[in-house]
């Protein structure tokens, strides 16, 4: 499967009896029926591991967009109407401002090395602590409750699995708890974000900004309110996306496929 792509029902399970494994690339299975696949006795691998080193520095490229107004200054600098730059055109300092993360899992982990090195204060949210040697590696700091976390980050990155314990995990609510300052990052799933609310959020100033590598559909219809925001940088799901790391993944597949129908252990099976 890759883009989540055939979609796996039970009528594609039907005209496939021998099917012995599905290989999805990635690290989500949101867009797969487990227990369906189980029943019919076909297992399931991904590619969890080789994903997360580039959607961590996404989700920096992210930050640092937003926060330095990147695409507001590059269309400004090519404008043909442009004819000088604004002495008061001005961004947001990442050194020293908090980094909220919301899954601190691999992906959120290699979030904060990145940003401890940029000296930010990090707060983390998780279903579970870390080890306190591996939050004292980076800087961070367990927020038991998400609420807190929300009220004292300057940047919020959600980097969770969707599951119906985080489908729409921000909404009105949570957005009003955020400091009218804040930016929202989300290098997970577009459904781990109610976006209407983030939308109505973004238009009445509730939050600063918005930088997002997903959303829900993808690609957004073209007249979606959030296309034409100022306050938001969107990109094509494009996490995972470097040479290096699709080659691994396509490669990581077939060895799963290729186990699979052997009979042999599968790699980085999906339980």
């Amino acid at each position: 499967m890759w883009y989540h792509k055939p979609a796996i029902n039970e009528e594609l399970l039907q005209s496939l009896p021998n099917l012995k494994v599905v290989a999805s690339s990635g690290v989500g299975i949101d867009h797969l029926d487990l227990k369906l696949l189980s029943r019919y006795g076909v297992k399931v691998s991904n590619t969890p591991f080789i994903v997360s080193t580039d959607t961590a520095d996404m989700g920096m490229a992210l930050l640092l967009a937003s926060s330095r107004r990147l695409v507001e200054g590059h269309e400004m600098a090519v404008s043909p109407d442009t004819e000088y730059f604004p002495a008061d055109w001005l961004g947001d300092e990442v050194s020293g401002a908090t980094l909220g993360i919301l899954g601190m899992g691999t992906i959120g982990y290699k979030v904060a090395e990145r940003a401890k090195a940029f000296e930010m204060k990090i707060l983390y949210h998780n279903r579970s602590q870390r080890k306190k040697e591996e939050e004292s590696a980076v800087g961070a700091v367990y927020c038991k409750k998400i609420d807190d976390l929300l009220q004292q980050s300057d940047f919020v990155l959600l980097a969770v699995n969707l599951t119906p314990q985080t489908h729409k995990l921000i909404g009105k609510r949570e957005l009003e708890l955020m400091k009218p300052t804040a930016t929202l990052i989300n290098i997970s799933r577009g459904l781990v974000v109610d976006q209407d609310a983030l939308t109505e959020a973004l238009q009445n100033k509730v939050i600063k900004a918005a930088a997002l590598d997903v959303t829900y559909p993808e690609p957004l219809p073209r007249d979606h309110p959030l296309l034409k925001l100022k306050n938001v940088i969107i990109t094509p799901h494009i996490g995972s996306a470097t040479k290096k790391t699709r080659w691994v993944m396509m490669e990581e597949m077939v060895e799963s496929i290729e186990a699979g129908l052997a009979g042999l252990p599968i790699p980085r099976e999906v339980l």
